[in-house]
């Protein structure tokens, strides 16, 4: 078993790896097939996706890709059914409470990076009482770049005044790994999250993988 050494910060992707945001996410996409008088789909249906944001959504509602000439509006109606509704079923994956409380008994520093807009991370962590002890929180939109793009995670280690190679860096997708590695950070792969049906979470290359939020600390059991 992987255990890593001298991580004094630990980074976490939000959707899908410290949060179940999918029963809002498939909601608001849910609430525009209603609207045009189709039949609501399960939220399994849009489970699979919820790491996608509106994409992936949009895609399960309506089989829309991005090149559809309407997907543009389509994703800002999302949006706006999102906003009204995202800490309505949105809770903390089992564990993860028992998690941050471990990592800041420990004297960690954590903190978020997130491809979601601050127009939704900014008043879904502040409403939530898990994030009170995050030092750093950083959105899809607080730099130029995105994941897999290295910089969120860079300007989440600047912010919080570790060098990245003494970051650890959690999240459910491909690109969370991606950057992570791009950052010279650590990377664990969380596969209880938002992975679809056709992930092959071995070939992301991360240096370890947990099937749940507690597992992580068997990982930092040295650190």
């Amino acid at each position: 078993m992987t255990v890593f050494q001298g991580i004094a910060a630990v980074l976490f992707d939000l959707d899908g790896t410290l949060i179940d945001s999918a029963p809002d996410l498939g909601a608001a996409a849910d609430q525009m097939r209603v609207a045009r008088g189709l039949p609501s789909l399960p939220l399994e249906a849009y489970r699979p996706m919820a790491g996608a944001g509106a994409r992936g959504m949009l895609d399960v509602a309506f089989g829309m890709s991005v090149d559809d000439p309407a997907f543009e509006a389509m994703r800002e109606e999302f949006f706006a059914n999102y906003q009204r509704c995202m800490t309505q079923r949105t809770v903390a994956f089992e564990g993860v409470p028992q998690l941050i409380a471990q990592i800041d008994r420990r004297q960690m520093l954590w903190g978020v990076v997130t491809n979601k807009s601050a127009r939704f991370t900014d008043p879904l962590t502040q409403a939530m009482p898990l994030f009170a002890t995050a030092k750093a929180v950083v959105s899809g939109d607080t730099t130029p770049h995105a994941k897999p793009h290295p910089e969120p995670l860079l300007e989440a280690a600047r912010r919080l005044g570790v060098a990245p190679a003494r970051c650890l860096y959690v999240g459910d997708d491909e690109r969370d790994v991606v950057a992570g590695l791009a950052a010279g950070m650590q990377t664990v792969a969380a596969t209880y999250g938002y992975l679809g049906d056709k992930a092959d979470i071995r070939a992301w290359g991360a240096h370890a993988e947990i099937n749940s939020p507690l597992g992580l600390l068997q990982l930092l059991a040295s650190a």
